[in-house]
């Protein structure tokens, strides 16, 4: 047993391309044993240190290890075609929960669900069409689009040229639709003729369109050298790019998925705000869910808003402040709505 525990480790490390981030001890536990509570992560294409949604989901695991006494582990995806292989190495360890990180992974969840019935899987921005819901699969889904009207209607506001960007992952991928128009929502709800610039990274496949920094950062200055004040940048390393630009050009970012003022620190004199999905804690309620032998199927609702103005909160005027507390509210009780689609037309 104990060689092929060893076995099993030496696979498990070559598919994961890197050293666990975090393990209990030294002796490997054994995932089969009621008494053991296993959770795995298996990353999309971005690295688990993207700043962004891997970090977010791995910051869970790594509290469920502290707090809940799991044994955790991860595996970074490097070609997508890998989904199901990676999925399946945790399985076949018997791990109890098993996290999924983007749309990317739905359909290698999914299937890994119908193999695995006995294995518990939480797929991170992967929705759940009424009447397909797998018994064992919660899909952990958020409202991009009221983050992105809210940041949308804050930039819109704030410019002083009154031009606003957005540069941004494929729109294949729906939260990252969402997240652009929400953001063209909010734009036009505050200042109807506020102009937008909105780009998707479409021109690349999904093993490079969140992990392609470079593009993100010359898509930000060109934008910039244009007129444009305030950036949102949005989609992993792509997204990081994006508010780097604006930091070299001296002007106002807004960041997505988690509070970039803290995960970008290059950037954290510009960072005006942030579309934030609370991707951490969500995550990490559904696994203690699981640990106490009730977690749900279907969708469950996580919590997005926008984070604190930080460095520039001086530099942000009190009735746009209360604007978006005014907005924000409306949004969460549904008087307002941002009328946007849950995917692009079409998709």
């Amino acid at each position: 047993m104990l060689k092929q525990r060893r076995l099993a480790t030496v696979v498990l490390l070559a598919l994961a391309g890197a050293l666990p981030a975090c393990s209990r001890d030294k002796k490997k536990a054994d995932c089969a044993s009621p008494e053991v509570f296993c959770v795995g992560l298996v990353t999309d294409m971005g690295k688990i240190d993207d700043k962004s949604f891997n970090q977010s989901a791995w910051e869970a695991i790594q509290r469920a290890q502290k707090e809940l006494g799991a044994t955790t582990q991860y595996i970074e995806t490097t070609d997508p075609k890998d989904y199901p292989k990676n999925i399946g190495t945790f399985a076949d360890e018997k791990y109890d929960v098993i996290v999924t990180s983007g749309f990317g992974l739905t359909e290698a969840t999914h299937g890994a669900a119908a193999q695995y019935k006995d294995v518990r899987f939480i797929g991170i921005d992967q929705f759940q069409n009424p009447g397909a819901e797998k018994p064992n699969v919660v899909g952990l889904v958020f409202p991009e689009d009221h983050g992105g009207f809210l940041v949308g209607a804050l930039a819109a506001m704030v410019s002083k040229s009154g031009k606003i960007g957005a540069v941004l992952a494929t729109d294949a991928v729906p939260p990252v639709w969402r997240f652009g128009e929400g953001f063209r929502a909010g734009a036009r709800h505050v200042k109807p003729d506020i102009e937008l610039s909105i780009v998707y990274h479409n021109d690349v496949g999904f093993d490079k369109t969140f992990t392609d920094p470079e593009w993100g950062k010359t898509t930000a200055v060109s934008m910039i050298d244009k007129g444009v004040d305030i950036v949102f940048g949005g989609g992993g390393k792509t997204g990081n790019g994006a508010l780097l630009g604006a930091a070299t050009k001296g002007v106002y970012a807004i960041g997505v998925d988690t509070d970039q003022y803290y995960t970008v620190p290059e950037a954290q004199k510009v960072i005006l705000s942030s579309a934030v999905k609370l991707i951490a804690e969500g995550t990490f309620d559904l696994i203690r869910m699981a640990k106490d032998g009730k977690l749900p199927s279907g969708n469950f609702q996580g919590k997005s808003g926008y984070a604190p103005y930080h460095d520039l909160d001086s530099k942000v005027p009190a009735e746009v402040k209360a604007k978006m507390e005014e907005l924000r509210k409306a949004l969460l009780d549904g008087t307002l709505k941002t009328n946007v689609p849950p995917t692009k037309p079409g998709q």
